[in-house]
């Protein structure tokens, strides 16, 4: 595929799954929700919950089998500072009862103004800290 047509195929997918997930399951396809319920879950419940994580990290592979190509995916942070990134958006998931995923694909889509509330302030800390890091820390 072509650089433009990927990210609208994925976008497409993503959307998708979350409307999949919702008309079959009546669930919100909120990867944070999904994970952290995995633990506590019933048998019925463990089963989707682990087939949509699968689906997730099943993807790259399938996207290899379709174009030939692995995805172009890269980092010039650390390790420690993934990890620190990683800790981070963990408390960020606890702290506003969701994710990106639960909040800006579902919550958006359903008019939440929970979710909108919460994309709102997830585009300003990452705008305020890419601009920190660029700018004010890197001097």
């Amino acid at each position: 595929m072509t650089a433009y047509l990927d990210p609208l195929a994925g976008g497409a997918l993503i959307g998708a799954a979350a409307a999949l997930l919702l008309l079959a399951n009546g669930r919100i396809a909120g990867i944070s929700g999904i994970l952290g319920g995995l633990a506590g879950a019933e048998a019925r419940d463990r089963a989707w919950r682990l087939a949509f994580l699968v689906g997730l990290l099943a993807g790259p592979v399938l996207y290899r089998l379709v174009s030939g190509d692995w995805p172009a995916v890269g980092s010039v942070a650390s390790w420690p500072v993934l990890v620190l990134a990683g800790l981070l958006v963990g408390f960020g998931t606890r702290l506003g009862s969701g994710c990106t995923s639960g909040h800006g694909v579902c919550g958006l889509a359903r008019l939440s103004p929970r979710s909108f509330a919460a994309v709102a302030t997830f585009m300003a800390c990452a705008i305020l800290t890419v601009f920190l890091v660029r700018h004010g820390l890197a001097r």
